[in-house]
């Protein structure tokens, strides 16, 4: 069986020798840098299957890195959980909207950002798509083709905002979406729409849903998320 390796990339020696010894304890592989412009060497060459990369580095910071990995096609899919000491809204929107998948702040919790990894890994397994193009999940099935949401086996009748949210975000369980981010997925980047609508847009999606409107969870401050 292959390994999973992940790419942690901090400055602060401590804190990515923590990184380092937990994500090699559950069984990963890790490879490890404190620069940013030797992290997008290692990403091109060995192609990590996540990276975990800090925010404020000497030189090439986070922003930039996650901005070259992202431009370049062999390297652009790699999930990457940015990490800051900073926690303001302003600086984790930045990350996201430059690429990042999913965000932790110091000091952070070992046990969350373990929680973070294993959910970015599993996101092609975690909503499984049969032959016919459906996503699956417990109590929940999305058919983009019928345009169709069932919940508990009973169809639901969502906006076509609606079903293209939900299914956006189901596409990547776990990875977090700024609502730009949802905006672009839906519409397209020329689609003007205030934070307010499309918070309006999740409010009534969640309605709907019933029983199963806790998998869209709210990154406070940030966006929103299809977590299980």
């Amino acid at each position: 069986m292959t390994e999973t390796t992940v790419l942690v990339v901090e400055d602060e020696e401590d804190i990515q020798e923590l990184i380092a010894f937990n994500l090699t304890k559950e069984g990963y592989k890790v490879e490890r840098t404190d620069s940013g412009s030797e992290a997008v060497k290692i990403a091109r060459d060995i192609i990590p299957d996540l990276i975990v990369l800090d925010l404020m580095l000497p030189g090439l910071n986070g922003l930039e890195v996650c901005q070259n990995i992202r431009e370049n096609k062999v390297t652009a899919d790699i999930p990457i959980i940015m990490v800051t000491a900073k926690g303001e809204e302003a600086d984790i929107v930045a990350g996201l909207e430059m690429g990042a998948d999913d965000y932790v702040t110091k000091p952070f919790s070992v046990k969350i950002l373990l929680i973070r990894v294993k959910a970015l890994l599993r996101r092609n397994s975690a909503g499984s798509v049969d032959e016919e193009g459906v996503l699956k999940f417990p109590d929940l099935e999305i058919n983009v083709g019928k345009h169709e949401t069932l919940v508990c086996g009973k169809q639901v009748k969502l906006t076509h905002s609606e079903f293209c949210i939900l299914h956006a975000l189901a596409l990547r369980p776990g990875w977090v979406f700024t609502r730009t981010q949802i905006v672009n997925a839906i519409r397209g980047d020329d689609y003007a729409v205030t934070d307010r609508s499309i918070d309006f847009q999740i409010v009534g999606l969640r309605k709907k849903m019933g029983k199963v409107s806790h998998y869209i969870e709210t990154v406070r401050g940030v966006g929103y998320r299809f977590y299980e």
